[in-house]
């Protein structure tokens, strides 16, 4: 019963072990999240270039590009991430992949233009010799009921 007794007492500190180190990747990628937002705002190109896996993608209402093209967007102005108002987050981990979703209203100069859109955003990150790399931003326009 002894033997029992200690296995089941392992495996508890074992599965609260895994949930803390779990809760820790969570605040970790939110973190991660909101850090990028204000990289995106400020146009720095060279946080971002080392947050950016070489293979990431990027998807927004306009079309889908790699790293690259997604670096020069932001460094020339072609969209300007202006303010990113973060009204939800949740992030679900999945072993080395962290997806978050964020619910945003994101103010941005596209074109030259202010425009202000609503979106559900969402970042997946992979983890790479004990670092989060992005490996997918995408934007998915949200519909506002009027009422």
């Amino acid at each position: 019963m002894k033997i029992g007794s200690l296995s089941f007492l392992l495996l508890m500190l074992g599965m609260k072990s895994l949930l803390a180190q779990q809760e820790g990747s969570h605040q970790e990628i939110i973190q991660l999240s909101k850090d990028k937002w204000q990289w995106m705002a400020e146009k720095n190109i060279v946080l971002l270039d080392s947050l950016f896996d070489e293979k990431s993608m990027f998807v927004h209402m306009g079309g889908s590009w790699g790293k690259q093209q997604e670096l020069q967007v932001i460094e020339s102005g072609g969209i300007w991430y202006k303010k990113a108002d973060i009204h939800s987050v949740s992030v679900n981990v999945i072993g080395n992949t962290a997806i978050l979703l964020n619910r945003i209203d994101l103010l941005a100069v596209v074109g030259g233009n202010e425009v202000s859109n609503p979106f559900m955003v969402t970042e997946v990150y992979i983890r790479q010799k004990n670092a989060w790399k992005l490996g997918s931003l995408s934007f998915t326009k949200l519909v506002v009921n009027a009422n």
